[in-house]
């Protein structure tokens, strides 16, 4: 006898495989690797504290 498939575990199972393909795809194209990240955030402190020590006024 064939196995019995339940049809909206079947279709929800395959809406997630496409999802995570699609999202694994746009990792690989728009990702930043945490080396990137980290750098970013340095940048960003390091040039907000430049801009708070030129303040004229608090």
């Amino acid at each position: 006898m064939a196995e019995v498939i339940n049809l909206r575990q079947f279709k929800k199972q395959a809406a997630r495989r496409a999802a995570r393909a699609e999202a694994d795809a746009n990792a690989v194209k728009f990702g930043r690797t945490m080396a990137m990240k980290k750098r970013e955030a340095e940048d960003a402190s390091r040039a907000k504290a430049a801009l708070d020590g030129h303040k004229l006024e608090d």
